[in-house]
């Protein structure tokens, strides 16, 4: 009798424990918009935040809510994903516009030079606290390869000191672009055909003298180019896409080979 009377105590206080909590899951349960769940299945759950929200959750809980109409910010998704997102929202479908990253330095460990032996962590974002990297030309790629261990789908590598971005994995989610921490790396539409390797805003004279292949801002691309979409603008060469027609008229004629051609959609390197 002395055992049974704890016995029923201690079973009584369990039952109440679990009616109270049956009773708090209830009164306080939270209730998901269905929409939210359905949309959230549409998603190939990247979060990269390339769609401009917190994750593929925050994007489909927006959508769901009404915060934003556009169906076709997920990138990664593809026009796949925004045909059955449309679907779900009773609204029409958006093509998607892939994109894909491209490494804006024409570097690499023969062409630049470095100023100094670093010793630091392997990463870009170290060595670049320690006086702006190790390479003299101070927009150069680190090449230690924060942006390749970011990637979550195995589309950059790092090649002779510098980051390569292979096309063909490369779905546009913007990581990388975030990771960098000298800016290097844009994200582009799928349809451009020709980019500027560079990135230094140095006078060409500096350039030459750190790099062999960076852009030195000599002008003969803008003089070139028949449609007016190459400019020089603060010691670099850079193209208005809505006036490029992909000639290549500019390679051609560029002293130092930092403007490459490619083809996104057969999977081709700007080379």
């Amino acid at each position: 009798m002395e055992i049974l009377i704890p016995v029923l105590i201690l079973s009584a206080i369990a039952v109440l424990c679990a009616v109270l909590l049956t009773l708090s899951s209830v009164f306080f349960a939270v209730k998901e918009d269905e929409r939210a769940a359905a949309i959230r299945e549409c998603l190939p759950g990247a979060n990269c935040g390339a769609c401009g929200f917190s994750g593929c959750d925050g994007y489909a809980k927006a959508l769901s809510e009404g915060k934003t109409d556009k169906t076709n910010l997920c990138v990664p998704g593809g026009d796949a994903a925004a045909r059955d997102i449309a679907e779900i929202l009773g609204v029409e479908a958006a093509d998607v516009v892939e994109r894909v990253a491209y490494v804006g330095c024409n570097g690499n460990c023969n062409a630049d030079t470095k100023k100094y032996e670093y010793d630091g962590p392997a990463t870009c974002k170290a060595a670049n606290m320690s006086f702006s990297g190790d390479r003299l030309c101070t927009y150069a790629c680190l090449g230690y390869g924060d942006c390749a261990a970011a990637c979550p789908h195995d589309a950059i590598c790092i090649e002779n000191g510098i980051a390569h971005v292979d096309p063909r994995r490369c779905v546009g989610c913007g990581i990388c672009t975030r990771t960098c921490p000298n800016h290097l790396i844009h994200l582009i539409n799928d349809t451009v055909r020709v980019v500027v390797k560079c990135s230094s805003h140095d006078k060409g004279a500096v350039t030459r003298k750190n790099c062999e292949r960076g852009c030195i801002g000599c002008g003969k691309c803008e003089r070139t180019c028949p449609s007016g979409a190459i400019h020089v603008e603060n010691n670099l060469a850079t193209i208005n896409y809505d006036l490029c027609t992909g000639c290549g008229a500019c390679r051609s004629v560029c002293p130092v080979g930092c403007i490459h051609e490619g083809n996104f959609r057969c999977g081709a390197h700007f080379e």
